[in-house]
């Protein structure tokens, strides 16, 4: 277990606020392995947010957030050792610009850090139906070392509100991102 982990999390503005809750909950409750989280989220996805969820309740995480256009953060650069990044929910066009190499702000910034440092780049896709556009732009990440890990959630563990149900995906997530996580895993008793 990693304790010096250094994770950024980009919010975007697709659909699915509810994802980044439980991401942003569940990394609170795992803070033992981390050493920081910073936290990046677009206007559209704090409307969003307020939209789906009702309230405001992203202001209240201890996180540090950081402007969409603040160069100077930490993870602008390789040098500061951020070892994952999770984009959740990722929209299409946040994905289709990082596909691109087009680094026009906080988030595709640091997504091209962690993709040429050979960092974990988790990607969190939040759309439906897919076109060819966007699977070529989920390619084109995967070959440059990202991880496509769309929003899908499974109901093996039969979850019962709309927040379990968003845990079967971030649980994935995390585990993904190198965290123990204790969640349900197939073939286990629970």
């Amino acid at each position: 277990m990693n304790q010096n982990h250094k994770i950024i999390v980009a919010i975007t503005g697709a659909s699915g606020a509810i994802y980044a809750k439980v991401l942003l909950d569940k990394l609170m409750d795992l803070k033992q392995q981390i050493a920081e989280v910073g936290v990046l989220m677009s206007d559209n996805a704090k409307f969003v947010w307020e939209k789906e969820l009702s309230n405001t309740n992203y202001k209240k995480y201890p996180f540090r957030f950081y402007d969409k256009m603040d160069f100077m953060a930490p993870f602008a650069s390789g040098s500061a050792n951020y070892a994952t990044m999770i984009i959740c929910p990722c929209s299409m066009g946040t994905m289709g610009r990082i596909a691109a190499g087009i680094s026009n702000d906080l988030t595709t910034r640091a997504a091209d850090v962690i993709l040429k440092e050979r960092r974990r780049l988790i990607v969190v896709a939040r759309d439906t139906p897919l076109n060819l556009i966007h699977i070529n732009n989920m390619k084109a990440i995967t070959e440059a070392g990202g991880i496509i890990c769309p929003a899908t959630p499974s109901f093996y563990s039969n979850p019962n509100t709309f927040e379990e149900l968003a845990s079967t995906v971030i649980d994935r997530v995390l585990t993904l991102a190198g965290l123990e996580n204790n969640s349900y895993s197939w073939g286990e008793k629970q």
